[in-house]
């Protein structure tokens, strides 16, 4: 049996991702069930994951994934000459909606550096930025690709897929230990990863050296 908050929580993490496709911060939850700090959240959200109620997916735009719901909240069963209710549509996004992603680290728009290292840091985006896939973001360090608007300093918003198609600007994993931010162009059993700044080379390496971390959804620039 669930507690109150356990179960309160659980409904409206059920009714958020009915609505928007995705789940709500932690911040929303706190909001929603009236508590001072997200600690209690997390406290709710292991005790609901023990239980077999939901599954938490860590370093992911969409955490949190609704495995079952209490009996009690099954609607009864309608007589069988009852109209039938309309289906639930999807409600329109709402303007100015935001969403969490995981912020990983950095990223060189020049000579790779280190390899991505997931961290516990999450960051704030423009909803709309969104596709369905799962998404994290990353800070540019480097002027390799500023001549197609991404500058040292700006934050990347990827989307974590390991294909891109030719000219699309990806994350690239090298050999396993260094990543870079490149545009992708597949020549027979080789990747080319281009620069988009004429004081660098193109690099060319064996398709088999080169993995695919995702492609570039967005870009976020402070001032």
């Amino acid at each position: 049996m669930l507690t109150k908050k356990q179960h309160e929580l659980l409904l409206f993490i059920d009714g958020h991702l009915r609505r928007t496709g995705f789940s709500p911060s932690f911040d929303e939850m706190k909001d929603a069930l009236g508590l001072r700090s997200k600690s209690g959240i997390h406290r709710l959200i292991s005790a609901l994951e023990e239980r077999g109620f939901l599954h938490r997916r860590h370093h992911r735009a969409r955490a949190l994934e609704i495995l079952r719901l209490p009996d009690i909240d099954a609607p009864p069963p309608r007589p069988a000459d009852s109209p039938q209710p309309a289906p639930d549509l999807p409600a329109p996004e709402m303007p100015g909606a935001v969403m969490d992603v995981p912020f990983v680290g950095r990223i060189a728009a020049g000579n790779p550096i280190e390899a991505i290292t997931p961290e516990t840091t999450r960051i704030t985006v423009p909803a709309d930025m969104l596709g369905k896939a799962s998404h994290y973001a990353l800070e540019v360090t480097g002027n390799s690709m500023e001549e197609a608007g991404i500058l040292d300093g700006d934050m990347v918003i990827i989307r974590e897929q390991n294909h891109a198609n030719d000219g699309e600007i990806v994350v690239a994993l090298i050999d396993g230990d260094e990543v870079t931010l490149k545009r992708i162009r597949h020549q027979g059993n080789e990747i080319a990863l281009i620069p988009a700044n004429s004081a660098y080379d193109t690099r060319v390496f064996p398709a088999g050296r080169v993995y695919i971390q995702g492609t570039l959804a967005g870009l976020i620039r402070r001032y």
